[in-house]
């Protein structure tokens, strides 16, 4: 079986840098953007299995792109974790109120990421 394809959605190099790395040993194979434009011309060619989104982005934000991607028919069914450095009250509801299903603080716990991210991905698979 071919490994799931995660789409990590992150503008800042050295977040994609740590995500990608823990996520590399794990075995998965990973898209890389750096915003909502290149991101939906990464999904176009191929949809993911998941995708990481950072909530501050430049241009389109995270949620707003979310909230794009839900209302597709296409890519609904892509299951969307917002990565991010937002942890003031609300600011999860807000991430699962734009379609988003879970929701992962930054800086990331790299002894439970992968662990985190493999759960998102058994619960949709």
């Amino acid at each position: 079986m071919n490994e799931p394809i995660i789409l990590i959605v992150e503008d800042n190099a050295a977040n994609q840098l740590l995500v990608s790395a823990v996520l590399d040993q794990e075995g998965y194979r990973l898209e890389l953007a750096a915003g909502a434009v290149e991101a939906r011309e990464m999904i176009d060619r191929g949809l993911p299995n998941l995708i990481l989104m950072d909530v501050h982005l430049p241009g389109i934000d995270g949620l707003t792109f979310t909230r794009q991607l839900k209302a597709d028919p296409v890519t609904a069914h892509i299951p969307v974790v917002a990565l991010t450095a937002l942890a003031m009250s609300g600011d999860r509801e807000r991430a699962i109120d734009a379609g988003c299903i879970g929701y992962i603080s930054k800086p990331i716990n790299t002894r439970t990421f992968a662990a985190d991210v493999r759960g998102y991905l058994s619960a949709k698979l």
